[in-house]
């Protein structure tokens, strides 16, 4: 999982499964504005892998926010 790029698990054909769950999951918002709030400020080029050590959550969760997170701030 290392050597993939967050667009890269964009392109798999579970994706939108693996987004339905994260946002069906309800402490979602509340780890998505934390990661936006606190963790990006501080280090903008952090893993997924990473976030989901760091906070305990799910790699999945923690993907899909970060890959949220930084399509949002590029639009």
């Amino acid at each position: 999982m290392k050597g993939l790029s967050l667009e890269e698990y964009v392109d798999n054909p579970v994706w939108t499964i693996l987004v339905e769950t994260v946002h069906k999951m309800i402490l979602y918002p509340h780890h998505k504005a934390y990661i936006q709030r606190e963790i990006l400020n501080k280090h903008p080029d952090i893993s997924f892998q990473d976030v989901a050590l760091n906070l305990e959550i799910s790699r999945g969760e923690a993907l899909v926010i970060l890959y949220e997170l930084k399509k949002e701030k590029t639009e």
